[in-house]
């Protein structure tokens, strides 16, 4: 996925950090189902989440995947238990992406809920 988002140019970059429910819960989904996910965004006008290793990009699929908004850069060896945030960089290729990142995060929380506890027990 980097190699995608690495020839496309950034409008801006921000520090930013993750919940560690959210994280946690990202790690469990790719232990169980491989290092690339491929989120589906209800509402969001034809958007999707990818999901790998090294970064998290929400993509146009009207623009044949194109990059929107990317997390990257994640730092998990910077926290000292696991109910701290985890640091990483978010990216912005998109001048109207601001206003994407927090559904886009709740729209992840709830799909791997639902991915990993498919009868709702664990929520």
């Amino acid at each position: 996925m980097s190699t995608r988002i690495d020839d496309l140019p950034v409008i801006a970059t921000r520090p930013d950090q993750i919940e560690a429910a959210l994280y946690n819960l990202w790690r469990r989904a790719r232990q169980r189902f491989g290092t690339r996910l491929r989120i589906e965004l209800p509402g969001l006008k034809e958007m999707a989440l990818l999901l790998e290793d090294d970064a998290w990009v929400v993509v146009d699929q009207r623009q044949y995947d194109l990059p929107i908004l990317a997390w990257v850069q994640f730092a998990p060896e910077g926290r000292a238990a696991l109910h701290e945030p985890v640091r990483c960089t978010l990216n912005y290729y998109h001048f109207m992406a601001s206003q994407l990142r927090a559904k886009v995060l709740e729209l992840m929380h709830e799909n791997l809920q639902t991915r990993l506890h498919p009868g709702g027990e664990g929520k």
